[in-house]
């Protein structure tokens, strides 16, 4: 039976000796997504720069939205794009996670090799494509006149939900092996999270009997902090310690619950 741990620096540890392994898959993995493709790897710049100039377009000129409390000259898009990016993280990265060892069978078949790193592929991945949206954002408020210092604690306050999302994609991987559903299951509901998530509208505009709700979820204080970091504002960092707590206990649980199965996934696939 595959040992189980719960000490964190033990699961660091053991992920660390194969970071030259994730590295290259999370490398193969971008560059099979873009493979013959016109433009190639470019579409990790194109596609979050058309993605930008669109939320410009309707929501700057077509719907003139504002945020609640917006501070003058700040444009709504700029504002909403931020949200996502920390969403997106996430989101991408348990949208693929039930399929992660489902889709190489031949590599947990082999003894020797790591399969707990199968699922980490689709968040390097996550990390790349959240790189070059962070590098827009900071090109779009420098243009805008709204970039700030802030902004260098982005990579920073990411760390909850790099921790969720790599517990959650452990859940959902093993998962996954079992339950091939979970594939069609899961994008259900990382949709419902983003609309029950401060993406689209602040934590404030929550009415008051459902505060509790939008508190308990961990995503929430990571958006509005990186907001609030980017655009040059105070950030709530005992909610986004609090953040980084659950995320912690999610990747630790996650991890014991993935070494759990380990074993079927062989007699599965």
């Amino acid at each position: 039976m595959s040992a189980i741990t719960l000490n964190p620096l033990a699961i660091a540890a053991g992920l660390a000796r194969h970071r030259y392994l994730l590295g290259q898959l999370v490398r193969r993995d971008v560059l099979l997504r873009y493979r013959g493709a016109m433009f190639g790897v470019l579409w990790i710049f194109l596609s979050p720069l058309l993605m930008l100039a669109i939320f410009a377009f309707v929501f700057g000129h077509i719907f003139q939205a504002r945020w609640p409390e917006q501070r003058e000259g700040l444009p709504f898009w700029l504002i909403l794009y931020c949200g996502l990016i920390v969403f997106n993280v996430f989101g991408e990265t348990v949208s693929r996670a039930s399929a992660a060892v489902r889709s190489f069978p031949s590599y947990v078949k082999k003894i020797i090799f790591p399969v707990d790193i199968l699922p980490l592929v689709p968040l390097g991945a996550a990390l790349v494509h959240a790189g070059f949206n962070l590098l827009i954002l900071a090109a779009a408020l420098a243009v805008t006149g709204n970039l700030s210092a802030g902004i260098l604690l982005f990579p920073l306050l990411l760390l909850p939900v790099v921790l969720l999302a790599i517990g959650a994609a452990w859940f959902l991987a093993a998962w996954g092996v079992f339950i091939k559903d979970m594939t069609q299951i899961v994008p259900l509901f990382v949709q419902m999270l983003l609309f029950l998530s401060p993406v689209f509208y602040p934590a404030s505009a929550v009415p008051q009997g459902l505060t509790f709700l939008y508190n308990a979820n961990p995503l929430g204080a990571v958006i509005e902090a990186a907001r609030a970091a980017a655009f040059g504002l105070p950030v709530s960092w005992p909610a986004w310690l609090a953040a980084l707590a659950a995320g912690a206990v999610v990747a630790i649980l996650g991890h014991a619950f993935f070494q759990h199965s380990r074993d079927e996934f062989a007699d599965v696939l």
